[in-house]
């Protein structure tokens, strides 16, 4: 009896450490999930105007930045040929100022 005991004991023990295991393994993988935000992703998947919405509002976001970047950049490389032009290089000189005259003459033409 004593020997039957002691087996059902030790299946016991088996088994709820199992159970812990098994337990610490899916709030594991709760908190991955929790951190992915599948919950936000299956959201935005069923309402289609919404994702919709957001990537018509990153799309513009992106442009903006771009197009600010880009003006920053032509500024900044004018600025640089304006003051090789100034030096007075001898081939390079001419052909920057050339350039930087263009640029102004486009400029000058196209006031909004």
């Amino acid at each position: 009896m004593k020997g039957k005991q002691t087996n059902e004991h030790e299946k016991r023990d088996e088994l709820e450490t199992s159970f812990s295991k098994l337990d610490l393994r899916l709030q594991k993988i709760a908190a991955d999930m929790e951190r992915t935000q599948i919950a936000d992703y299956v959201e935005l998947m069923n309402k289609p105007s919404r994702l919709i919405w957001r990537n018509l509002l990153a799309g513009a976001a992106r442009g903006v930045g771009i197009a600010i970047g880009f003006t920053f950049f032509a500024a900044t490389i004018l600025y640089f040929l304006r003051i090789l032009g100034a030096l007075n290089l001898p081939i390079i000189g001419d052909y920057i100022a050339d350039i930087v005259k263009i640029v102004q003459i486009q400029l000058e033409g196209k006031n909004y």
